[in-house]
């Protein structure tokens, strides 16, 4: 392919590959609407969720304006002679990061909130038909996030190309202002609807399950319709940005290490991440056509195969990615030495990160599956009691970072070995870059078994208020078991891409500042080392404390319910269910304010004090702090959820047994580890990298 080829084809792919999304959301349109009774409830999700979505932008477009608007400013005035030039070059990318990265997440909540009743009525037609509709629904979020992505970067690419004249070796450093932009939002998104999603769903089950002793999703709960809610507003739409802005982040990282190269590779290999990328999504959606249930087969098993099927495209995708792209034949051993090419090794080093997506699927599913050692255990603790099951969960959550964390340091080793070994100049940190790209290169069905998680746990709800059959009931119950297994597989797997785009990102920071080595031993990088660790746990507090708060308001709500309108558990009379909602979504938006700051102000105060040698402490350090606390976070919220489901079918004396009880509490304690604080680490994580990159000149 020519230079011109190259360049056109990841916008080209990302346009068919929003065209072809709206096939699987005709699929999705054309289903059925179901019983009158169904539309009924889930009207009242959607309009719940809609309400939310509105005001928490309104709020997240004032605060991009007021940061981006803010860096023009900056830039203009300390930036030389250059300065207002570069400020808009900046400024707007990081403009066009948030306003790509808000949609990506208003359409991923926007067809949740579509396919959730269309799931519920598939369900009677059998399991087959559930599963796809839900996973279709998924697949148009994934298809719409990634292709965003990808026409973003490449766009501002060519426009600063070909309008503005700037050579290719610089434009990725004026990208970089887009990932700021997308993880600014997706911070606000992840907080926002995490806050709301777990505060929602604690207030539910502390009042409903344990105070009255009525079922998760009885809909004599007043606080049932803001938990379903919630999970379109965080696990959809926050989710959606979330994603959104890792893929976009990791791509400009491997862009800024791929112009070093440039003398070597010319634009090939700046544009390598965009093609890959872009070939990657074709792949996934040919995994999810691959995805059909056979008869008593598992969903879980279904999607496994579909997973399978997207891996071994890419993985032939990036053989011969990287033999066109990155071929240059060098001489290794001196001048009398054998000559090799380096595609062979990065090829290889692609390689170790496709593998390690597959490591961090099973490790997190060994930790958060009922079928295992970890979950059991929490399990049998919770037989002695309350306290037993949150010492077990801790304990079990702590011990997941141990394979977690190995996994990540023979990821970068062996792909900075492999890098090496070509003898290019950079060769060993762009290995990295390839290994982050093809971890990344399954993102596409990653994302869509994301997305399958919160629309079968609603399809599950509408079924069950709306007082179905208890067949369909059966159906979107097995579907929403495996869907509680994708949403824990998809933290682990973006735990594992935050880590290996920290490297990657951290050695683009130091390229962009002029740093070949961080002293530690220097006072200044020190404390802004032990500051970038404070600022990971401050920030993790005020998100389980915003749970905490919110929560107690829901609980408070609840209970007043439930005193004053008598009828409602004798069924006579109707909860108010806006009541709830409203709540949860004042409280949410207020709550989410203060930690997006300290995240956004941190690394800013620190490199205007501090410098940049500092502010790359504080990117070390808190970067692998955030990654094991995340790690942490996540799986000990997934093992107690899944603790509680496996007493739940019949184990260690099932529903109402003391033993239910205590594995009910730890449930409610990792509900804001799972779904709040450790997806907001994975943001807070490449917020740092990406902020820092996007402001590096006004730090030297």
């Amino acid at each position: 392919m020519n230079d011109l080829t190259l360049e056109l084809f990841a916008p080209a792919i990302a346009i068919a590959g929003l065209a072809y999304s709206l096939v699987f959301w005709s699929e999705v349109k054309r289903a059925g609407d179901g019983t009158a009774a169904m539309q009924k409830v889930a009207a009242a999700i959607s309009s719940g969720a809609r309400a939310f979505i509105r005001r928490q932008y309104r709020t997240i477009t004032i605060l991009s304006l007021s940061v981006g608007l803010g860096m023009i400013v900056v830039y203009g005035i300390i930036g030389g002679d250059d300065g207002w030039k570069s400020g808009f070059q900046v400024g707007i990318a990081f403009l066009l990061g948030c306003l790509l990265s808000g949609v990506a997440g208003v359409v991923s909540m926007v067809v949740a909130t579509k396919t959730n009743l269309k799931t519920a009525d598939a369900a009677k037609d059998g399991l087959n038909a559930a599963l796809q509709m839900a996973l279709r629904g998924g697949t148009v979020s994934a298809i719409v996030i990634t292709a965003l992505s990808l026409l973003g970067i490449s766009g501002l690419y060519l426009f600063y190309q070909k309008f503005l004249g700037i050579p290719a070796p610089e434009i990725p450093e004026l990208i970089v202002g887009y990932g700021f932009g997308a993880s600014f939002v997706a911070l606000f998104a992840q907080l926002g609807g995490g806050i709301y999603t777990k505060a929602a769903d604690v207030g539910a089950d502390l009042v409903g399950k344990i105070e009255a002793g009525i079922p998760e999703d009885d809909p004599r709960n007043p606080a049932v319709i803001a938990d379903w809610v919630g999970d379109n507003v965080g696990d959809c739409a926050g989710r959606g940005a979330d994603l959104f802005e890792s893929i976009s982040a990791e791509n400009i990282g491997a862009m800024v290490l791929g112009a070093a190269l440039a003398p070597v590779f010319g634009i090939k290999g700046i544009l390598f991440p965009l093609v890959l990328r872009a070939i990657g999504l074709v792949a996934a959606i040919i995994g999810v056509y691959s995805v059909k249930a056979n008869p008593g087969e598992s969903p879980m098993k279904a999607m496994t195969r579909g997973f399978w099927v997207t891996a071994g495209l890419t993985t032939v995708a990036l053989y011969f990615t990287s033999m066109m792209m990155l071929s240059s034949a060098v001489r290794t051993g001196g001048y009398s030495g054998m000559l090799t090419n380096t595609a062979t090794w990065f090829f290889l080093a692609g390689v170790v990160g496709v593998l390690t997506s597959v490591a961090f699927v099973y490790i997190t599913d060994y930790y958060t599956s009922k079928d295992h050692r970890p979950v059991q255990a929490i399990a049998q603790a919770s037989t002695t009691g309350h306290a037993t099951n949150i010492i077990s969960g801790t304990a079990i959550g702590m011990e997941s970072t141990g394979l977690s964390v190995l996994t990540v340091c023979v990821a970068l080793f062996t792909s900075y070995w492999f890098g090496g070994q070509t003898g290019l100049d950079h060769g060993g940190l762009y290995g990295t870059a390839v290994a982050t790209m093809g971890m990344l290169a399954v993102v596409g069905y990653v994302l869509a078994m994301d997305m399958f998680g919160p629309i079968t746990d609603n399809a599950g709800g509408i079924v069950e208020m709306s007082k179905a059959p208890e067949e369909m009931r059966e159906v979107t119950d097995e579907l929403d078991a495996a869907g509680n297994t994708t949403k824990a597989l998809t933290k682990g797997y973006a735990v594992g891409s935050a880590a290996l785009a920290a490297f990657l990102l951290f050695s683009a920071y130091l390229q962009e500042v002029g740093l070949t080595r961080v002293d530690l031993a220097k006072v200044e990088v020190f404390v802004g080392a032990f500051l970038g660790a404070m600022v990971v746990f401050f920030f993790t507090s005020l998100t389980i404390r915003a749970v905490g708060r919110t929560a107690g308001v829901i609980v408070e709500e609840v209970r007043k319910q439930f005193r004053e309108k008598k009828g409602i558990m004798e069924g006579t009379e109707e909860p108010d269910y806006a009541a709830a909602v409203d709540i949860a979504t004042k409280a949410a938006l207020r709550e989410m304010v203060l930690p997006g700051v300290l995240a956004v102000l941190a690394p800013i105060v620190i490199g205007v004090v501090l410098r940049a040698e500092a502010v790359a402490g504080l990117l070390m350090v808190g970067t692998i702090t955030g990654v094991i606390l995340a790690t942490y976070l996540n799986n000990a919220g997934g093992a107690w959820d899944n603790a509680k489901k496996y007493i739940e079918t019949g184990h260690l004396g099932g529903k109402k047994s003391p033993a239910h009880q205590a594995a009910v509490t730890g449930d409610t304690v990792g509900d804001p580890f799972k779904d709040t604080a450790g997806p907001s680490l994975h943001v807070l994580i490449k917020l740092f990298s990406t902020l820092t990159l996007a402001l590096a000149s006004l730090f030297i």
